[in-house]
């Protein structure tokens, strides 16, 4: 499991020239579907069997177990298959088609996770808002006992929150590692709207503070058309 690009590259290129025919490469980064592809295809020219393995679970899997979306030949899953099995949850390992199709649904269920944060995000903003305080970390408890919108993510919320309740040692930049990205421009090149992934990725662009050129042309439109008042920089 290594990070997306180079450095899996780079080690994908070294396990093809130590590896002999027969042997097997399980790619459990966050690498693009079509980078799974290819490289089935280039392991496949030198005799060697590949799959691709999107991994969920974050760093509390190591405990609790994995979820693992596999994608490759039947025979080499089936050969690989006990090392599934141990390190996922009961049920928590499928094999989803061939080579590709395991990082393409990772890829999908890490669009749905950008999506679901942001929902996240802006519910307890507006909680935050209410005009007498009210206790975040003690409301994402209470939804998880019954509610609609009890997860995972939810008590990782309350854990933050409980933590530190106005998340004042945290800067308000939330960086993406590729897949939202991914999958906003899967759902343009397939015709398929993702509205709400495309808004969370868009969110986060917007946390950086990287593109306020456009957020000082609005307020100058504002200022031009309608004399509305302006702050000085």
């Amino acid at each position: 499991m290594l990070p997306a690009g180079e450095a899996t590259e780079s080690a994908f290129a070294e396990l093809l020239d130590l590896l002999s025919a027969g042997d097997l490469i399980i790619e459990g980064g966050n690498s693009r579907y079509t980078d799974s592809i290819r490289r089935a295809g280039e392991a496949a020219e030198r005799g060697l069997r590949f799959l691709d393995c999107g991994v969920s679970g974050g760093v509390w899997g190591l405990d609790h177990g994995y979820c693992l979306m596999v994608g490759g030949a039947a025979d080499a899953f089936a050969d690989a298959e006990p090392l599934f099995a141990a390190l996922a949850l009961e049920g928590g390992y499928v094999h989803l088609g061939p080579s590709g199709a395991g990082h393409y649904v990772k890829m999908v269920h890490n669009g749905i996770e950008y999506g679901l944060m942001q929902a996240y995000a802006e519910g307890f903003e507006l909680l935050d808002a209410y005009d007498e305080e009210l206790d975040l970390a003690k409301i994402a408890g209470l939804w998880q006992q019954g509610s609609v919108v009890r997860s995972w993510l939810l008590e990782l919320a309350e854990r933050a929150l409980r933590s530190d309740p106005s998340l004042s040692g945290i800067q308000p930049y939330v960086e993406d590692s590729g897949e939202g990205r991914w999958t906003v421009i899967e759902g343009v090149e397939r015709g398929v709207p993702v509205d709400v992934i495309a808004g969370s990725l868009w969110a986060r662009f917007a946390s950086r503070g990287e593109h306020t050129f456009a957020l000082r042309l609005l307020a100058a439109l504002r200022n031009e058309f309608g004399g509305h008042a302006v702050r000085e920089a």
